[in-house]
């Protein structure tokens, strides 16, 4: 099913070609829809299948989500929450402009409840753009997680491009190519998803994916 993934992302585009080592995958399922996610950990891997090893900063994903018996499924990004054991460290994957986009940084901040989307150190994490030697980083932060508990605050940070070059940075371009789509859909979609994680062993990573009838746990094997 792995091999079926990688080539099956190859061969729609996404994918320069298939790695050259055996990759941790893990797999899981609901009542409604199946997960094959492949993880891409190291700097090496990742500069296989986008061109750039995003600095190291980061932790890819490939997935593949399959409907089950026809149903249709909703696909978000911020479905998947990507944690490490080493640290407690926790994330949901990020857009190709907060990682290699140009523009102004805006922020916006909303009530919120619920579990938190990012880790328990305060602040989401931004930036890290590749090629600039910056790693990302939590802005704001007091301690405690964001989005736990009524009333809370749900800081979320986007780029607008400049309105002088609407051009996407290659990278940016390469990264929008190859993400996982949203979509609803009654088969099956693939993709990329980008967590700035950092350097990670493949037994820390859990891979979370919360679907409209249940949450599925994946880990890498």
């Amino acid at each position: 099913m792995a091999r079926l993934l990688v080539l099956g992302l190859a061969l729609a585009g996404l994918l320069p070609g298939a790695p050259k080592k055996a990759l941790p995958v893990g797999r899981g399922e609901t009542e409604t829809v199946e997960i094959t996610a492949t993880l891409y950990p190291s700097k090496e891997s990742i500069k296989e299948i986008i061109g750039s090893d995003l600095d190291g900063h980061y932790v890819v994903v490939a997935v593949e989500l399959r409907s089950r018996f026809g149903r249709e499924i909703d696909v978000r990004r911020d479905d998947f929450l990507l944690r490490t054991d080493k640290d407690g460290e926790k994330s949901t994957p990020f857009a190709a402009s907060q990682i290699a986009g140009r523009g102004a940084l805006v922020i916006t901040e909303s009530g919120r409840g619920g579990t938190p989307i990012m880790g328990d150190s305060g602040g989401p994490i931004w930036g890290g753009t590749p090629g600039t030697g910056e790693r990302p980083r939590r802005m704001g932060g007091d301690g405690g997680a964001l989005g736990a508990g009524g009333g809370s605050t749900e800081t979320k940070g986007t780029f607008e491009q400049s309105g002088k070059d609407k051009k996407l940075p290659p990278l940016q371009k390469v990264l929008e190519e190859r993400i996982l789509p949203e979509q609803k859909t009654e088969k099956s979609l693939s993709g990329l998803l980008y967590f700035p994680l950092g350097k990670q062993k493949a037994k820390d990573l859990e891979l979370i994916y919360t679907a409209a009838d249940g949450k599925v746990s994946v880990r890498f094997r």
